[in-house]
């Protein structure tokens, strides 16, 4: 088996699994996991290959950031055309669920870029060293970067959570 081959085998669904948390879309997820390991092929060498290839797809996400806004807006456009035609039926168990699986992707997306990438990397199964090189930080910060980015995530879902309660509309974080 190839290196390019090992490589792609031991990280691609890992990746793309990540990619499609922190993009909120498979596809482009499988694109921009395709486009990591195309560039890996091109590497001589890779010291760490699990860094180094998360932070590879990371600056390629930070790369196509205009598209990535765009598509966010027409998600978020659908996902209140389908809130407006659920409020004409009756609410069931599902629609419940759907609608707080919805709040949680946007109190993540309403976090700040590191404390959000930072969650996803750890729920990856990162460990703090290479979370702090996807993440260009200190290693000594990791710990306090988690801890924050899970206390805002919270903060968020909970204030999203009290306003569907209340019957407001969406929270502006």
């Amino acid at each position: 088996m190839s290196d390019a081959e090992r490589l792609f085998r031991t990280y691609h669904a890992t990746l793309v699994r990540y990619l499609t948390r922190r993009l909120g879309d498979r596809d482009w997820a499988e694109e921009v996991a395709q486009e990591t390991f195309v560039r890996a092929l091109r590497q001589e060498t890779i010291v760490n290959e699990r860094s180094w290839v998360f932070a590879v797809a990371n600056n390629l996400v930070r790369d196509e950031a205009r598209r990535a806004s765009r598509q966010r807006r027409h998600l978020e456009l659908l996902a209140a055309e389908a809130r407006e035609r659920e409020r004409d039926t009756p609410v069931e168990f599902t629609l419940e669920r759907a609608e707080e699986a919805a709040e949680a992707r946007r109190a993540l997306e309403a976090l700040g870029e590191r404390d959000r990438l930072a969650l996803l990397l750890k729920e990856e199964g990162l460990d703090y060293g290479e979370i702090a090189a996807v993440l260009k930080i200190e290693k000594s910060s990791v710990g306090t970067t988690l801890s924050r980015a899970r206390r805002r995530l919270t903060e968020h879902y909970e204030a999203l959570q009290t306003a569907r309660r209340q019957g407001t509309p969406h929270v502006a974080s």
